[in-house]
């Protein structure tokens, strides 16, 4: 934290770098997403940046590592010197999807691979061989020192980006001011699903590192839970749910495991923040913790809505918890208490 000031972050949701590289269209969506990027960092010059999921759309990325492209997603806050942390999409490692008109006539176009930047593992050129999620992990971290991702524990793969953060306080330096939980909600290369193990991984660390709950909680994953079609508006969204899209329905984790259950009897929990469904950006109380959708940022991905970023801001002087959505063209909108 900055002295004197809130902890604020800005929440970059379903990127979809990648995205039909082959065609002109692709590149150019790409370099679109990068605006909406550097937008909303220098109007809001956060302090931490997470990055939801769907960061690269593997399934339509030819070459041998994707994390050339994840890189590429990475640059605009990078550039900025931000901290950052990433948590992993149903599209970040799903297998290419060998387009239908490729045989036709016209046949497999001609393939224009990133050139390398720096080293990363794995062979070069384009092979249509995919990029494991430990491979991505491993990429953006050696060669990322502001990244606060990481790989967590071994026990819980296939499922990868499962780790915590702590934000400290500035007016009592050996206590943390909150704590950041990352879960890897799957799909891709196995289930859409936060798995019963990593549902006893957060109760085992959250109940060790914060035992009398005293310490704020935040989540972040990328696939909503069940839960979150149970507080969806109909069809308005109106208190007490806040937010500006309600386009589409909830496309929810293919089961609930136990996750749910353990965070609403965690008094310290506050709020889960998801991406996915690119046309919903509202946050609705469940119980005692706020279920959150951030903002469709990227320019890849399904739907034409206006694109932007869920801020969320931590006080500690009189401790609050707020959020709001920043949009590429500069407006806010949708802001909302999270800690009442």
């Amino acid at each position: 934290m900055r002295a004197g000031s809130p902890f604020k972050m800005a929440l970059f949701a379903d990127l979809h770098f990648g995205e039909d590289a082959w065609t002109v269209w692709g590149p150019q969506q790409d370099l679109n997403s990068i605006k909406v990027m550097s937008s909303v960092l220098d109007s809001e010059t956060p302090d931490f940046v997470v990055y939801l999921g769907d960061v690269i759309t593997a399934n339509n990325i030819p070459i041998a590592n994707a994390s050339l492209y994840w890189d590429q997603a990475l640059s605009p806050t990078r550039s900025r010197g931000i901290p950052w942390a990433s948590v992993f999409g149903n599209h970040d490692d799903a297998p290419f999807e060998w387009p239908m008109e490729w045989f036709s006539a016209s046949g497999i176009p001609q393939l224009v691979c990133p050139m390398l930047n720096f080293t990363y593992s794995g062979e070069l050129g384009c092979s249509f061989r995919g990029t494991s999620r430990l491979e991505l992990m491993k990429n953006e971290i050696d060669n990322n020192m502001l990244s606060y991702s990481r790989s967590g524990p071994k026990d819980l793969w296939p499922g990868v980006s499962n780790y915590v953060l702590q934000v400290m306080s500035q007016e009592k330096p050996e206590t943390p001011l909150a704590y950041l939980y990352f879960l890897d909600s799957g799909g891709g290369t196995y289930p859409e699903v936060i798995s019963s193990a990593q549902a006893e991984w957060f109760k085992s660390m959250s109940e060790k590192i914060n035992p009398d709950s005293r310490i704020p909680e935040i989540i972040f994953w990328h696939i909503p839970s069940k839960a979150y079609k149970k507080v969806a508006p109909k069809f308005i969204i109106h208190k007490p749910c806040v937010g500006s899209i309600n386009k589409e329905k909830v496309a929810a984790q293919e089961d609930e495991m136990g996750i749910m259950k353990i965070l609403v009897k965690r008094p310290s929990v506050k709020a889960v923040f998801v991406g996915h469904n690119h046309g919903l950006d509202w946050c609705c109380p469940n119980k005692k913790l706020w279920l959150c959708y951030a903002r469709h940022t990227g320019y890849g991905g399904y739907g034409n809505w206006p694109r932007g970023s869920r801020i969320l801001e931590i006080s500690e002087e009189p401790f609050s918890i707020k959020s709001w959505i920043r949009m590429e063209d500069g407006t806010v909108h949708s802001e909302v208490s999270l800690s009442s």
